[in-house]
């Protein structure tokens, strides 16, 4: 369910949280998205913009850099949406893992940007073996491990590093920034299971948004 219990004391989409720092940045997006036909030329000009974002202090509402005990990733890890394109064609949102947690190993299905607004965070990065023929199975290996820091970021571009799972390294929970061509929390992705070869489909839903009524 997308709808976690929580109040939803903004709106669904637009600027959930209206700043001028968000504002700079999402316009800046949708002109490069206008202008850049190619996603890895796009995402690298989109990177002065975002790293503006992730150095700016006090613009990031306390309750959305705080944990959710009733996550729909589970452990405790929040994922608050900042602007939601009503046509899902983009998003911004925080993700906060607690020191110690760690996500479900999942996929994003958008290109796009990922930093550490807060905190220090170690992601593993998988590829997979298999053809992806099988729904219901995934043949995966580890092709990297990552630390990030706080203000560091990368750009993703699926299918290439796709998948993974962040854990949070630091004392502190971690606050990372996601800006993803897709209304993320709301489309179903994959939750992969190494161990087992398994792979069930998940929407993690937003801790301060609902989503759309249940669409594959």
């Amino acid at each position: 369910m997308c709808d976690l219990g929580h109040p939803h004391e903004h709106k669904a989409f637009g600027y959930l949280v209206d700043t001028p720092e968000i504002r700079a940045l999402i316009d800046e997006t949708r002109r490069l998205t206008a202008e850049i036909g190619d996603t890895a030329a796009r995402c690298d000009a989109m990177k002065p913009a975002f790293a503006t974002l992730l150095a700016s202090d006090g613009w990031l509402p306390e309750a959305y850099g705080a944990p959710d005990a009733a996550s729909g990733m589970g452990g405790g890890i929040g994922q608050y949406a900042l602007y939601r394109a009503e046509d899902g064609s983009l998003t911004l949102f925080s993700l906060v893992i607690p020191a110690g947690a760690e996500t479900p190993v999942h996929d994003h299905l958008a290109w796009g940007l990922i930093g550490v607004y807060r905190g220090r965070q170690r992601e593993t990065v998988y590829h997979r073996r298999d053809d992806g023929s099988d729904a219901a199975r995934a043949d995966l290996e580890v092709a990297r491990e990552q630390t990030l820091e706080t203000g560091e970021f990368y750009a993703l571009l699926p299918p290439r590093d796709d998948i993974h799972f962040v854990k949070t390294v630091s004392e502190v929970p971690s606050v990372s920034l996601h800006l993803l061509a897709n209304d993320t929390a709301c489309v179903w992705r994959h939750r992969f299971h190494p161990d087992t070869g398994t792979v069930t489909a998940f929407r993690s839903g937003y801790s301060n948004a609902p989503c759309p009524p249940e669409t594959a």
